[in-house]
Parts: C-alpha cells; sequence; structure tokens
C-alpha cells in the first residue's frame, strides 16, 4: 500500500508541474483564439481554413503545449517566452530584443510570420505547425508572466497559495485566475468580446515591442503584488480580473490583425 500511495504523489506532482508549464491554460489560449475567429476578414477565413482544414483557431491554439510531451519538438520550448530584467525602460527592452539572438517569442514569432508571408514554398503540415504556433505565441506574450524575470522563471519560483492550495504566481496567472471564472471558452469569449472600432486599431497598429513591454510592465506590477507564500484569494481575483481580461482580449484582437495581413 505504501508503494501504491508513494506511485500516486508522485504521478500527482509530475501532472502538476507539467500543466504549470502551459502559458493561459487550455481555456485562456480558446479563448484568445475564438477572439480572432470573430475579427478575421472573410478571405482570411477562406485561407486559414484551407490550411487548418476543419480546426478552428481555438482548437488550433492548445497544440504547442500539447507538443511538449515529444521530446523530438523540445527546442520550442523557449519559443513561448521572453525573459527581461526588473525595472528595464521601454528603450532598454526594445534594445536586448533587438540584439537577443536566441530563441524566444519575439524573434521565433517574427521568423514565423515571415515564413507564411511565402506560405506556397511551404509544405502543408510546415503550414499547419506554423500557423498554430503563431497562434499560441501571440496569447503567451499577452500573459504578463511569459515576460517574466529569468531567475524565478516567469514566477514559477515566486510560491503562494490559491485558496489554500500550493502553486506559484505563474501558473496563477497561467489558468487558475482563469478557471475560477467557472466560464466554458466560449462563454468567456462572448462575456469579454466588446471594443470600440477606436480600441481595436490602437491595439492593433501598436508594435509587438509595444506589446511585449506592456505585458512587462504589468508583471513588474505583480511581482510587487505579492509576498513569497502569500495566501490569495477572493481580493487578487477582485483587483486583477480587469487586467486579466483585458490582455486576453487585446491578444485576440492583435492575433486578427496578424492573421488578416497574412491570410487577407
Amino acid at each position: 500500500m505504501k508503494k501504491v500511495a508513494i506511485l500516486y504523489v508522485i504521478v500527482i506532482l509530475f501532472l502538476f508541474s507539467y500543466h504549470s508549464a502551459f502559458a493561459w491554460g487550455l481555456t485562456g489560449h480558446r479563448v484568445v483564439g475564438a477572439l480572432a475567429d470573430q475579427h478575421l476578414s472573410k478571405r482570411a477565413r477562406k485561407n486559414i481554413q484551407e490550411i487548418l482544414g476543419n480546426e478552428s483557431l481555438a482548437m488550433a491554439a492548445n497544440w504547442p503545449d500539447f507538443i511538449k510531451s515529444d521530446p523530438a519538438f523540445n527546442y520550442l520550448g523557449s519559443w513561448h517566452y521572453v525573459n527581461f530584467k526588473s525595472g528595464l525602460t521601454y528603450e532598454q527592452l526594445s534594445q536586448q530584443l533587438h540584439s537577443d539572438t536566441t530563441a524566444n517569442a519575439y524573434n521565433k514569432l517574427l521568423m514565423l510570420i515571415q515564413q507564411l508571408k511565402n506560405r506556397h514554398s511551404l509544405d502543408k503540415a510546415t503550414q499547419v505547425m506554423y500557423l498554430r504556433l503563431i497562434i499560441h505565441i501571440v496569447g503567451d506574450i499577452h500573459q504578463p508572466m511569459h515576460t517574466g524575470r529569468f531567475e524565478d522563471l516567469g514566477g514559477n519560483k515566486i510560491k503562494l497559495y490559491w485558496f489554500n492550495i500550493p502553486t506559484n504566481l505563474h501558473r496563477i496567472w497561467d489558468e487558475q485566475l482563469i478557471d475560477f471564472q467557472q466560464l466554458s471558452f466560449t462563454e468567456y469569449t462572448q462575456a469579454i468580446n466588446f471594443s470600440t472600432k477606436e480600441q481595436r486599431a490602437m491595439w492593433q497598429n501598436s508594435s509587438l515591442e509595444n506589446w511585449l513591454y506592456e505585458s512587462y510592465q504589468i508583471s513588474e506590477s505583480l511581482y510587487k503584488d505579492v509576498q513569497p507564500e502569500e495566501k490569495l484569494s477572493y481580493r487578487y481575483n477582485f483587483d486583477h480580473i480587469n487586467t486579466l481580461n483585458q490582455q486576453l482580449l487585446k491578444g485576440g484582437i492583435r492575433l486578427a490583425k496578424i492573421l488578416n495581413d497574412l491570410f487577407g
């Protein structure tokens, strides 16, 4: 019986560590994909369907997390985030982005976009993979802790409690805040899909560097807002749910812009 109990604990710990590596969690990524889908042009939707077939943007969004189970795709791990030091100005952050040649969400997203501009030179499987990655990475960079600090792995080492359950700052923002709303991804999409034409233009026309700096500024405030081992619950949700929802909405609106430019 002791062996069975130990094995059970090991499995639970494995599942916890594996799942905490996701960004936005399943629901969050699907919300970003579903939001983008509602802002596609007809031409973009048609051309995307030629690549993905019956797979929706919402369902395609989580493939880059699911594929982490295959060691052959381990090289994609660093494509989900960009780490920054604390206290950077926009100019300093931009300089790092342009000088850092390591594989990260910024330079790989630019690469994927450039490759799909010439998609007819790519085989079908590569087009599908690259499109799934774009959908996912745009979601990732709007999760603030994916622009967090290297030394704590984007908040993964900031140990906290969520309604008395051991967790960390990264996981709270990946999934626990979203799951706390108790909405399906379709319900969540409908609940937050409200933006003006002026807002969409402002969000879409800013640069990728600006998108990352916005997330970085939020992450800076999130680090300051907690203490190690702090117990978080209703008040944390109340204080941060609007930021969470706006980041999901911005991610969807901006993903639509990229896809309309590529396929519209």
